[in-house]
């Protein structure tokens, strides 16, 4: 006789990115061994490849996950893992004011949202009438990129200013980058003005983030302090 098929209920959520609902299930143990031997393994390709694998199987509606940017993946895994392990979070936060003493805390995720700055834009004017229009990368691009571990943060800055541009354009022109090598982006970029630079790096410090704020008391000293987390890999630090 066959073994009984239990069901496991679905949910519904918005992705940040488009606004499109999607239907998900919560991850199994098959699932969750995945994502542990993932996360023993502290390799950065490892967890980016079980998260997207883990999101594939439990996500019921027609997505394409890899061409998800990364803060819309973020988002759909930690509700994954809400409703497949527990909707509130414990960790420890370490007080600013001391930088030493750690204090417990608890986040419901459904507190937690992708939040987006007010000066954030996609489109960076660069002067001269030339406009430069961004992309976010996807978590196609980050599965595909090599060595970023060993890469310091300047080379890994650098790699997706370039890698993120979507067009430059003036009144009269608009230059795809998809119509350009990589070695013809590389030195345009090196061409600008270190201010120009910091317009896309700007882009990329305020683009949306999955970010939640917690205020904290040090026991020892009676400091009180908000602390903000961000990203996925710092709430289940």
């Amino acid at each position: 006789m066959s073994l009984p098929k239990i069901n496991v209920p679905l949910h519904e959520l918005t992705i940040p990115s488009s606004g499109k609902k999607i239907k998900y299930r919560p991850f199994v143990v098959k699932e969750e061994k995945l994502l542990l031997l993932a996360m023993e393994s502290e390799n950065t390709r490892e967890m980016t490849d079980a998260i997207v694998q883990i999101i594939n199987n439990c996500v019921q509606s027609k997505i394409d996950v890899e061409e998800l940017s990364t803060f819309d993946i973020e988002y759909i895994f930690l509700n994954v893992r809400a409703k497949s392990v527990g909707e509130v979070l414990e960790f420890s936060i370490t007080c600013p004011d001391d930088n030493q003493t750690q204090v417990e805390v608890e986040i419901n995720i459904d507190d937690i949202k992708v939040q987006k700055s007010d000066a954030h834009t996609d489109t960076i004017d660069l002067g001269n009438g030339y406009l430069i229009k961004m992309k976010y990368p996807t978590m196609k691009y980050i599965m595909n990129k090599k060595n970023l571990d060993s890469k310091s943060a300047i080379e890994n800055t650098f790699e997706y200013a370039v890698d993120c541009i979507d067009q430059i354009y003036n009144k009269e022109e608009v230059w795809e980058s998809a119509n350009s090598t990589r070695k013809e982006m590389e030195e345009w970029v090196e061409s600008l003005e270190p201010k120009q630079y910091e317009k896309l790096q700007d882009f990329f410090n305020t683009m949306p983030k999955l970010k939640h704020t917690v205020s904290i008391t040090n026991p020892v000293t009676e400091v009180k302090s908000d602390v903000t987390i961000e990203g996925l890999a710092n709430f289940f630090a």
